[in-house]
């Protein structure tokens, strides 16, 4: 290169493969086309020890390089990643022997010898333990057939749960209907979707999911057994305002949940559907619970008089044995098996929308 020119300083380091070069430049605005067979020349403007000016090196390599270098420009330097025609160490890195006096080790990054080797060895046999790890792990043939299962699943359930809340707002806030029918108009579809969710806990157990067991069995017994053996079973209880409540937050809460899931199975993540699938059920939980719990107690009086689902027993014991005080048992278990979703629930939440750890360098 023809005249005097500004030099900025240069920090270098390899591997077998690979030369890293840091060039101390701030604010680079313009970094030319490399250059590279045996020489590598580097054009650019940017702040360095004399200022914002265009500052040029010039290095002729020990043996030949690709043509295509890695340039990665930050704020306050350039990190270049040559690639070595042949994998081996160099010596130097110039042809020269006496080293430039704008060219320095990279300490952040330097490695003697021995010690590449042993980081090539150590990434080549994590490649290889990788491989035999893949090799091991029969392939799935039917991982279409079950992510298609799952996809249709979810979008049933979606599907059912819609026409349910969509039913129902429509029905009292545009129609003006009373809260009395909610359980004559809508149940057929909420014992549908109820009792396909029973597949939920079916997909738990035989691994087709990675869902806990126990948060699913709590949430889908726990509804089944209000849907069918206390709202289903009386007719006293099918046309109180409760059944309004109860039907309407399972059914918002899964608006979120299923298609969540759906999405999921393909590969998709919708960051608005992922806050509210982890945040709509800190309210939703508790006043669905609430109904639930509304909903039994109103029922301890009818079942003790009508005396359904009573257990007597026979002599010389003569005892009866009220199901309205298994419905009291129910009670405790049913706040019981909030905190056990809530804390589910809470942890997923943090999982997914708490803070990113951030990764030590």
């Amino acid at each position: 290169m023809a005249g005097p020119s500004l030099r900025p300083h240069v920090h270098w380091a390899q591997r077998h493969r690979e030369l890293y070069l840091r060039v101390e430049l701030s604010d680079v605005q313009l970094a030319a086309t490399f250059m590279l067979t045996v020489n590598s020349c580097l054009l650019a403007q940017g702040h360095g020890a004399k200022g914002d000016n265009i500052y040029e090196f010039q290095i002729e390599f020990l043996e030949p390089v690709e043509p295509k270098p890695v340039c990665r420009v930050t704020q306050r330097q350039l990190n270049i990643t040559v690639q070595k025609k042949e994998s081996n160490w160099w010596e130097r890195l110039t042809k020269q022997e006496k080293r430039p006096l704008f060219l320095a080790p990279d300490f952040d990054r330097w490695l003697d010898e021995s010690d590449a080797e042993m980081e090539l060895k150590e990434k080549e046999e994590e490649k290889i333990n990788k491989m035999k790890i893949e090799s091991r792990v029969p392939k799935d043939p039917f991982k279409h057939l079950k992510k298609g299962y799952l996809v249709m699943y979810n979008l049933v359930q979606f599907l059912g749960f819609s026409w349910i809340f969509v039913n129902m707002t429509v029905r009292l806030f545009i129609l003006g209907k009373s809260f009395y029918d909610t359980f004559h108009t809508i149940a057929d579809m909420m014992y549908f979707c109820q009792t396909l969710a029973l597949m939920e806990i079916m997909n738990s157990l035989i691994g087709l999911v990675k869902s806990p067991l126990i948060p699913a069995v709590v949430q889908i017994f726990g509804r089944n057994f209000v849907l069918f053996v206390v709202l289903g079973s009386l007719e006293e209880m099918q046309s109180k305002p409760v059944v309004f409540f109860i039907f309407y937050f399972w059914s918002i809460i899964e608006l979120f949940r299923y298609p969540y899931y759906m999405l999921s199975c393909i590969g998709i993540e919708w960051k608005p559907l992922t806050w509210l699938r982890y945040t709509a059920w800190i309210p939703l939980f508790p006043l669905g619970t609430l109904a639930e719990a509304v909903c039994i107690v109103q029922s301890i009086p009818i079942f003790n008089e009508t005396g359904k689902f009573s257990l007597g027993l026979p002599n010389p014991l003569h005892v009866t044995i009220q199901f309205s005080f298994l419905l009291q048992i129910y009670l405790i278990a049913l706040f019981l098996g909030l905190f056990v979703n809530f804390r589910h629930l809470y942890k997923q939440r943090k999982q997914h929308l708490g803070p990113k750890k951030r990764k030590m360098k």
